[in-house]
């Protein structure tokens, strides 16, 4: 039975999926990137390798993608992040056709074809302000670990307006709030929302068409998801797996050759 395998290398964590012919998840993998994104990528993948109980030998194709996709040096190609949460996420929810992949350092509206095919796209590259980077400064100013920041926020009742737009000054803005009394969770709340707010310029961007998917490193975060939620009047769709998203789409690819390479040449 052959193995495909995906690792996106991102500019936080990098993941690794591998999965089987039958488009199942075997193994997976989530570490920091750090600051050698080389080993990062080789180990995401070796740990991965061992949650399947595999050798390296049986996986037969390996694609790479994120900002370090060029590093996976073990990979056999590199395909776009883009194009892999948009396979990745309709793999997961077949009747997705706009994807919102917020990572650590930026955050992408996506468009997609029933078959996955990306249709339109944009992304806020130049400014972290809606992305889980922003969610880290304010953590930060607050002494919060990141896990806690949703179910934190939930509790809020009167949120503050955060009327910065820059995550450089993110932190002085919370602690301005924090020494005017204002309580945590009311403030943590006003950053969900400004975060949200900003995505909801990028999804209008591309066009919001149902059913929407949440993929990334945030959209472990609860109270983000209720933030989009109700800027957008309707359920997200969020899956377990919204932090491997981009790695499956990449692991998708890899099967796609593999199956695509065993078709007999056709004769002329």
């Amino acid at each position: 039975m052959p193995y495909a395998a995906g690792v996106d290398v991102g500019s936080t964590q990098t993941k690794a999926v591998i999965i089987s012919e039958e488009k199942k998840i075997v193994g997976r993998a989530l570490i920091d990137t750090g600051a050698n994104v080389t080993a990062a990528a080789e180990n995401a993948f070796s740990i991965a390798l061992k949650d399947a109980g595999l050798g390296e030998e049986e996986v037969e194709y390996v694609i790479g993608t994120g900002y370090g996709r060029y590093k996976v040096t073990f990979g056999n190609r590199q395909v776009t992040e883009i194009s892999c949460h948009g396979r990745g996420a309709v793999h997961m929810f077949p009747g997705t056709r706009t994807v919102l992949d917020m990572g650590g350092q930026d955050s992408k509206a996506i468009r997609v074809s029933e078959s996955g095919e990306i249709v339109d796209f944009c992304m806020n590259d130049k400014c972290a302000a809606g992305t889980g980077r922003f969610l880290g400064a304010a953590a930060v100013a607050l002494d919060i670990a990141l896990p806690e920041l949703g179910p934190t926020a939930l509790r809020a009742e009167k949120p503050v307006r955060i009327s910065t737009t820059c995550t450089v000054f993110a932190e002085s803005e919370v602690l301005s709030w924090l020494g005017k009394g204002k309580k945590v969770e009311d403030i943590l709340w006003g950053v969900h929302q400004s975060i949200a707010a900003r995505s909801l310029g990028l999804l209008r961007r591309v066009g919001i068409v149902d059913e929407i998917t949440f993929t990334g490193g945030v959209a472990k975060n609860t109270g983000m998801i209720k933030a989009l939620e109700d800027g957008l009047g309707r359920k997200l769709n969020v899956s377990d797996d919204s932090h491997f998203m981009g790695a499956l789409g990449a692991a998708l690819f890899s099967l796609d050759h593999i199956l695509a390479s065993r078709k007999p040449a056709a004769h002329v």
